[in-house]
This record gives C-alpha cells, sequence and structure tokens, in this order.
C-alpha cells in the first residue's frame, strides 16, 4: 500500500516498543523518515537497528522522559520541522480506585495526560506557523470501556479523547488535522502487565491471564501485521482479487481465514489513511 508519506518525517513518543514500533516499522516502509522517543536507549537502539535493516530512511532517536515539561521543550526545538507526531507514550496502571493513590496517579498522569498535552501545545504552535501537519493521539479503549479495574486509564483516556475531539474540531482552520485513536487489546508486554494483575485480582493466579482474551475475536488480542518496503522504482500493485467465498460445510477454522483476506472497500466515512496525510 502505497499511503503517499515517502519522504515526511514522524515523530513517534513510546516508539520503541509496542504499538509504537509497529507504527515505526510500517511508517518507515512507507518511507517515512522517523525520530523515536523513549525512556530507554537500548531499547531504542534496538528498534533503530531492526528498522534499519528493513527500510532505507532516517531513523533518529532521542532517550528522553515527556512527564518532564523540558524534555518536550528540547524536541520541539530540535525536531520542529516533523510533518506527523504520533502521541503514544504512556504506562497507567491497572487498579481500582483504592489501590492506585495520589502519587501513582498523578506520575501516570504526567506521562500520558499531561505528557500528550504539551507535545500538542509544542508541536501544534510549529504546524500552524506552517500551516501544515497531522498529530494523531493513541489514546486506548479504556475511554469507552469504563473497566473500573482500569480506573486511572479510563479517566486519563476520556480526557485525551475529549481534548483530541476539541482540538480537532478547529485544528482545520490552521491546516492541521488532530485524531485519537482507541485501538482495542493489542499484543504487547504491556497488556501482559496489565492482564497478569487483573488474573491475580480475579483469580489469584496471575497465570491464568490467557484466559481473559479468549472471549476477544478469534480468541487473542490484536497483533501487528507486517509491512515490506515500498520500492520507490516499483509500479503500484494490482488490486487483490477477494477469495472465492466459503461454503456452510466449509471448516469454521478456514471460514475464518477467507474472511479476514477478504478485500472490502474502505469505508469513506472513516478517513484511517487520509489521517496519516498532512494537511497542504
Amino acid at each position: 500500500m502505497d499511503l503517499k508519506l515517502a519522504g515526511k518525517t514522524v515523530l513517534i513518543t513510546g516508539g520503541s516498543k509496542g504499538i509504537g514500533r509497529a507504527a515505526a516499522e510500517t511508517l518507515a516502509a512507507e518511507g517515512c523518515h522517523l525520530v523515536l522517543v523513549a525512556r530507554t536507549a537500548t531499547d531504542l537502539d534496538a528498534a533503530r537497528a531492526a528498522i534499519a535493516r528493513k527500510a532505507n530512511v532516517r531513523v533518529d532517536v532521542v532517550p528522553a522522559d515527556l512527564s518532564v515539561g523540558a524534555n518536550v521543550t528540547m524536541l520541539a526545538e530540535k525536531f520542529a520541522d516533523i510533518d506527523i507526531l504520533v502521541n503514544n507514550a504512556g504506562a497507567i496502571p491497572g487498579g481500582n480506585l483504592l489501590e492506585i493513590d495520589e502519587a501513582r496517579w498523578r506520575a501516570a498522569w504526567d506521562l500520558k495526560v499531561f505528557g500528550y498535552i504539551n507535545m500538542c501545545r509544542a508541536f501544534y504552535a510549529h504546524m500552524k506557523a506552517r500551516g501544515a501537519g497531522v498529530i494523531i493521539n493513541v489514546v486506548g479503549a479504556a475511554a469507552q470501556t469504563r473497566d473500573p479495574e482500569y480506573i486511572c486509564g479510563v479517566a486519563g483516556n476520556s480526557a485525551l479523547t475529549a481534548f483530541s475531539q476539541s482540538l480537532g474540531s478547529v485544528s482545520p482552520r490552521d491546516g492541521i488535522r488532530v485524531v485519537a485513536i482507541n485501538p482495542g487489546p493489542v499484543a504487547t508486554d504491556r497488556l501482559v502487565t496489565l492482564f497478569r494483575k487483573k488474573a491475580l485480582d480475579r483469580t489469584g493466579d496471575p497465570e491464568t491471564w490467557r484466559d481473559l482474551v479468549k472471549p476477544l475475536p478469534f480468541g487473542r488480542a490484536s497483533t501487528q501485521r507486517r509491512s515490506r518496503p515500498r520500492s520507490r522504482s516499483s509500479p503500484p500493485s494490482s488490486p487483490a482479487t477477494p477469495a472465492a467465498p466459503c461454503s456452510p460445510s466449509t471448516p469454521a477454522s478456514r471460514r475464518a481465514r477467507a474472511d479476514r483476506s477478504i478485500v472490502r472497500p474502505r469505508d469513506a466515512s472513516r478517513p484511517v489513511n487520509n489521517a496519516l496525510r498532512p494537511a497542504v
């Protein structure tokens, strides 16, 4: 797929692992240059090396704690010309109201809630001056699920969703798109940590966490679909051919695979790809 992003520069926070790294690999395959930000230098170096093996793009890495406002200011000064900002850094703990004291609650929000808001404020100013840019806030499904066992995340994600909707309602006047994404459960180390805590609370055994994903579609959390680097010299690929329909007698496992392989037309009311394209 060619999203017309080749040559754009994308800054991704929380870019060394999980959703952030998956986004980095996918965008690198589209020809985007990257700035990856996370707290651990060794994880960033590993991500950069892995991306460099697959894509011929520039990858800068910056170890920084974005709960510290000075680090946000530093990034905005050093990388003022980015085209796309992906806010993804956050580590809100699981637990109910009585388990999360004020200190843990504030520390979690300093990184995710105030971190996102501060990054938006700093980079929005540069994008407004150019009249173009995209800000994508990767928030989380807790904004909709209202899970009382993840109450700090519920409140934080709800706040960021409302913040993104509010800012995004006026940002087109400045040539900027601001969107929030609330992904469902994704198979990351963080998801396992949260589910182990939930399993411990419910059953007394954290090792039963896998039972919590069984009710999900296909009985698992989402996983990354690996992208191949796009060749700039290759012509656009021809449209994929829909899979042949299965009969009622087809085994359930094969029907599920076939259903996932069917190419469906994009819903024009959901501008997923457009959200990535910087405004012009």
